[in-house]
């Protein structure tokens, strides 16, 4: 608190020094409530029952200069409502407010003209005529630079417009006044721009009357005419018919070529280039390509004004005359643009900062000029003869010149076709260039340079060169995403989303997509988030390996849908809005929709607020009668959001989008665009899944091939030796047998079931003769040597196949294999011989058995009937 004894004194308040106390004088002044006073605003104030006609007529004459210049920049809207009460009522008002008006006005009344004419608004010559007549006059009166440009062009245009009758009236009059020697620079100028205009308006027979005064405009003493006219003739050749005319006009521009001026020189080099394309046959040969050539020649010194326009028309001057030179003078002008790449770098001594910047500015258009010189030199032969300027140029000391390099590196990579390796390490020096410029030149067209590096490579190589190529990227992205240029950051993972279908889902998996993560978890930027957003889906949905796309779905939903941060779940979000452009139906309602509709529950007004407005999106998503869950899942939401929110914005969202879901139909769902997009997504996706089927199937199959051939070679080596053992262990008569066996035991896995009822009978029949067994068993041994005929039939009939089937194996091997398949079924066969022999002694013991037990019983029914 301030002492009691303390009075607040004013003069006390202000510190500063005494002499700044006048400055703020102005708080006392008094305030002015209006800008204009009353008399100046009825000297304003304009009759409300006068037309616009009327109107534009009463400011023109009494009105102030604000109110003229409203009314010249109106003109041409009055000229568009009437314009035959405009000509014949303000348009002289205009004239004569043009004869006392200030530079303003006559730059606004030239603009509007110029409107006039340009747009085609008047169709009536007169009234052309009637502005001719205006701009005639301001052009002999006005000597500002500024505004006799204005009304120059105003001209020109009239010019377009104006029939020839007046055009050799009024115009050629004009031009041949003001083309003398005695008038201004500026007016001869003028001439000279006049003259170029209306030779289009002539025939070639008019044009030769024109020539005289071309011919003395060439000759003028000031080289701005001079250069002026280069341009012009150029104009004039290509609107003439006649032989004899266009080689004089040629001659002219060939005299101004050997100039003494530099300036006068560029002008008619530009021209002669642009005249290439036009001529043909004799007149290029003979009389464009001696002058350019010798230009153009390698062994000339460096001209310093002729240099940057050299450099800048080389590539359309070398396109012009691919056909028409020698290999001589090809390989002339291979050299030259060899030294305008390094102009300014193998120069020793100290040099001005002109020379640097006049160097820097020659290599930055010898940067433009590389694709056309790709295509001069023939791309098969680049890298002996233009590889090393292309690379000397990306190192550049200068950022501008590699930056110049950057924009056209897309474009030199398509035209290098399969020999695209060879810049390879040009493009990482890019990628890891230090200057955003460089990068933001490069990141522009960074798509195209990608698809062209890695489809045009050879497999081999490519292998070799990708991981170099993804930590470039990895650091390129770095180096943006460390800056302040989001905008930059965001093209770049927008051009990079074209690697999904590039390059295997696997390496994107390991090296891309976990950088991406990164970005769009902890980037504050939200276009590059959302970018970040659409760049991870896209990798998603062409990835093949279902367990990579099934961890990263996971990883989206456990860290963005159910993340502690709020700012997490409104990326998911995002994440949806993107799944659903790239994804099928079936695919987003499988893995993002139910993840997204949980976050109803979510404790921050903001998520609640975003899903209410996504909740159209993801209900279009759903088709009835098969989706007839999610959609009561989606109205449990709306019901939920309606009963239990507490929040107005959200509720007020929700209250629209329940307007826009009742607009939805469902239930038929209609053949249009849209559908037959998701259809071809949802194609796409199965395709997808197909393939990596069949990537695993051919990668078990290797595996299970090599694990057969292994398994193939023991079996083989196995029957060999067990086929070496038997033969050597068996008497030589007991081969017959051991092949009947063979042929008779085939079938005997369905004669196990007769044996045991055979056993089964002698239990409960012990009764049976002996004699009727040994017929069964010949008869069973009959049918199976004929079922063994036919088991060797078959294992021919196979055998035959095998060797059809399987071509790629050796003779010696396949004769191995059938001898150690044949050996394990004889030996399969002997031991079934063997059970059956078992099985024959089994079943005469049971007969020997039965056969006593029967005579058994006779003898007790023989004792029991005589007790009886």
């Amino acid at each position: 608190m301030l002492p009691a004894r303390m009075a607040l004194n004013p003069g006390s308040l202000w510190c500063g020094p005494p002499e700044e106390l006048p400055e703020l004088a102005f708080i006392e002044r008094p305030i002015r409530r209006s800008l204009k006073t009353a008399e100046e605003i009825d000297q304003l104030t304009v009759d409300e029952d006068l037309n616009d006609i009327e109107r534009a007529v009463y400011l023109l004459s009494v009105g102030q200069e604000v109110q003229r210049l409203s009314v010249l920049g109106n003109l041409p809207v009055l000229v568009r409502q009437n314009p035959a009460e405009t000509f014949r009522r303000v348009v002289p008002k205009v004239r004569e407010v043009l004869n006392g008006g200030g530079a303003e006005i006559q730059l606004t009344a030239a603009a509007s003209f110029s409107t006039v004419l340009q747009d085609d608004i008047i169709l009536i010559h007169t009234h052309t005529y009637s502005i001719l007549k205006i701009v005639l006059l301001q052009l002999h009166h006005h000597r500002d630079t500024v505004v006799y440009n204005a009304w120059l062009e105003t001209l020109l245009l009239a010019v377009n417009a104006l029939p020839k009758e007046t055009i050799k009236q009024e115009v050629l009059s004009t031009l041949l006044h003001h083309s003398q020697m005695s008038h201004s620079l500026q007016s001869r100028l003028a001439s000279c721009r006049i003259l170029g205009k209306v030779t289009s308006k002539f025939d070639s027979h008019m044009l030769k009357d024109l020539l005289p005064l071309a011919r003395s405009l060439c000759r003028d003493v000031k080289f701005e005419v001079r250069a002026s006219m280069c341009h012009q003739l150029e104009c004039m050749v290509r609107v003439s018919g006649v032989e004899d005319t266009r080689v004089e006009l040629l001659q002219e521009l060939l005299q101004l070529g050997r100039d003494q001026e530099p300036s006068v020189r560029v002008a008619a080099f530009d021209s002669m280039v642009d005249l290439v394309e036009l001529t043909d046959g004799d007149d290029r040969l003979q009389v464009l390509v001696p002058p350019l050539m010798s230009m153009c020649d390698s062994s000339a010194p460096l001209d310093d004004a002729f240099a940057p326009s050299l450099s800048l028309r080389f590539g359309k001057l070398c396109s012009g005359l691919a056909g028409s030179l020698s290999e001589e003078q090809r390989c002339g002008l291979l050299q030259r643009f060899q030294g305008l790449c390094a102009a300014g770098l193998l120069l020793e001594g100290s040099q001005t900062d002109d020379d640097d910047n006049e160097s820097m500015l020659i290599r930055c258009n010898c940067c433009y000029n590389l694709p056309a010189m790709v295509v001069f030199i023939d791309p098969s032969c680049f890298q002996s003869e233009l590889h090393a300027s292309f690379s000397r140029l990306c190192r550049d000391p200068e950022a501008s010149v590699r930056r110049s390099a950057a924009a056209t590196f897309h474009q030199v990579v398509q035209l290098l076709g399969p020999d695209v390796h060879l810049v390879h390490k040009d493009l990482l020096v890019l990628l890891q260039d230090d200057a955003l410029e460089v990068l933001d030149a490069l990141i522009n067209n960074l798509d195209e340079t990608l698809e062209a590096v890695l489809t045009r490579e050879e497999k081999l190589s490519r292998d070799k060169q990708v991981p170099e190529l993804l930590a470039a990227l990895l650091w390129a992205e770095q180096k943006v995403g460390g800056s302040l240029r989001w905008r930059l950051h965001e093209k770049f993972l927008q051009r990079c989303s074209c690697l999904a279908r590039l390059l295997p889902g696997d390496l994107l998996h390991q090296n891309f997509s976990p950088r991406i993560f990164i970005i769009l978890t902890t980037n504050k930027v939200l276009p590059v988030q959302k970018e970040a957003a659409r760049t991870l889906c896209t990798f998603l949905r062409y990835n093949r390996r279902q367990e990579q796309r099934q961890e990263t779905t996971e990883q989206l939903i456990h860290v963005l849908a159910q993340g502690r941060s709020y700012w997490n779940r409104l990326r998911f979000l995002d994440v949806c809005e993107t799944a659903t452009e790239i994804f099928s139906r079936k695919y987003f309602k499988k893995h993002f929709l139910i993840p997204a509709l949980e976050l109803v529950h979510d404790p921050v007004a903001n998520v609640r607020y975003k899903l209410s407005r996504m909740l159209p999106r993801l209900r279009s998503s759903l088709r009835l009668p098969a989706d007839k869950q999610l959609l009561q899942k989606i109205d449990f939401c709306v019901q939920k959001l309606l009963c239990r929110e507490k929040d107005k914005d959200v509720l007020d969202t929700i209250h629209k989008t329940m307007l826009d879901l009742e607009k939805l139909d469902l239930s038929e769902p209609k053949r249009q665009d849209r559908d037959l997009l998701d259809q071809k997504k949802e194609a796409e996706e199965s395709v997808l899944l197909e393939m990596e089927h069949l990537e695993r199937q051919q990668s078990n199959g290797k595996l299970i091939c090599d694990k057969h051939q292994d398994r193939k070679r023991k079996e083989i080596r196995k029957a060999k030796l067990c086929r070496s053992r038997s033969l050597s262990s068996q008497p030589s008569s007991s081969r017959p047998v051991a092949w009947d066996r063979q042929l008779t035991v085939k079938d005997l896995g369905g004669s196990g079931t007769s044996s045991k009822d055979d056993s089964s009978r002698t239990t409960h029949y012990p009764g049976q003769p002996s004699s009727v067994m040994p017929v069964l068993i010949r008869s069973n041994t009959t049918s199976l040597l004929d079922r063994a005929s036919t088991l060797d039939h078959k294992i021919c009939s196979m055998d035959l196949r095998n060797n059809t089937m399987d071509p790629r194996t050796g003779t010696n091997d396949q004769k191995d294999n059938r001898a150690s398949i044949l050996d394990h079924r004889t030996g399969t066969l002997d031991h079934r011989s063997g059970s059956l022999d078992h099985r024959t002694s089994t079943l005469n013991r049971v007969t020997e058995h039965r056969k006593l037990s029967i005579n058994r019983k006779s003898n007790s029914l023989n004792i029991q009937s005589g007790r009886d």
